[in-house]
């Protein structure tokens, strides 16, 4: 089995700002922009907060309730409406693509999405804007484990009308575009001999904890990563974009690795290996 560690949400380069985690310990990836899609930051609401206003106020009003997002990796039933046997989905194209070809990432390999998160409050004026002293970290915001996967770089209607449900993902209804992708996550998780084991086959972390915070701790730097010994070189495997040894350190709890800059999808086998899937497992838990 693979492991994709799946960067997705709002960042420097895609809506320039980062996604919340509220002071009740709730997180909320904020979909990146785009123009092509019919679902609004308006329309989200996270527990009794308005997602356009906070996206208004993170982004100083570049972004509002009325702007277009790319809903994608899409985990969350409850946002709209869905018609009958909704799965979540997740959409990829591009050069992202190709690596997840290349890496052989197929059925039964597991998604792990994360993102850029600050904490946030609203000041006497009403404004979002970032704690003073608070976090600025790298978190995990879901999971999606691999049912299906459709190719839609032909832009046929065909290729995905047994799905009618896809209909508004913002990778469906785009024309002929090479590698474009879908991910159907499988009805539930199949992670043999793990406490997760038959919990849903993708969906949402919706709180900050110390098992899905990825940032180091101390360090000034959200890129700089505290993981598992057993995803290091020594132990034989390979984390893709990260073969470099100067990028790992050890420390008394695992290891520290400094990430390479924008990329969006690294790839590692962890086979069956059991510290692995508990590892996994837990992660996955820890949505409640």
């Amino acid at each position: 089995m693979k492991l994709i560690l799946s960067r997705k949400g709002f960042d420097q380069g895609s809506g320039g700002a980062p996604s919340p985690l509220f002071s009740d310990g709730s997180l909320f990836s904020i979909p990146i922009p785009d123009g092509r899609t019919r679902q609004r930051y308006g329309d989200m609401r996270h527990g009794g907060h308005d997602i356009g206003e906070v996206v208004t106020h993170l982004t100083k009003g570049r972004y509002t309730g009325r702007s277009f997002a790319h809903v994608d990796p899409d985990l969350h039933k409850e946002r709209i409406e869905r018609l009958e046997g909704w799965r979540p989905a997740f959409g990829q194209t591009g050069a992202a693509q190709r690596h997840l070809e290349n890496q052989g990432v197929g059925p039964g390999d597991i998604f792990l999405f994360f993102g850029w998160f600050r904490d946030v409050s609203k000041g006497r004026d009403g404004v979002w804007g970032p704690t003073s002293g608070g976090r600025d970290i790298h978190a995990f915001h879901g999971w999606m484990q691999i049912g299906e996967i459709l190719d839609l770089s032909s832009g046929r209607a065909s290729d995905w009308l047994h799905y009618p449900w896809l209909r508004n993902h913002p990778h469906v209804g785009r024309g002929a575009e090479p590698n474009n992708t879908i991910y159907l996550a499988s009805e539930t998780l199949a992670l043999t001999g793990s406490f997760a084991e038959g919990k849903a086959g993708g969906g949402r972390l919706t709180r900050i904890t110390p098992v899905n915070t990825l940032t180091a701790p101390g360090q000034p730097l959200k890129s700089v990563w505290s993981l598992p010994d057993w995803f290091g070189p020594e132990s034989g495997r390979r984390l893709s974009y990260h073969v470099d040894l100067n990028r790992w350190s050890s420390t008394p709890s695992g290891l520290t690795l400094k990430t390479v800059g924008r990329g969006q999808e690294f790839v590692i086998d962890i086979g069956d290996d059991k510290r692995a899937i508990d590892w996994v497992s837990a992660l996955i838990a820890s949505s409640g």
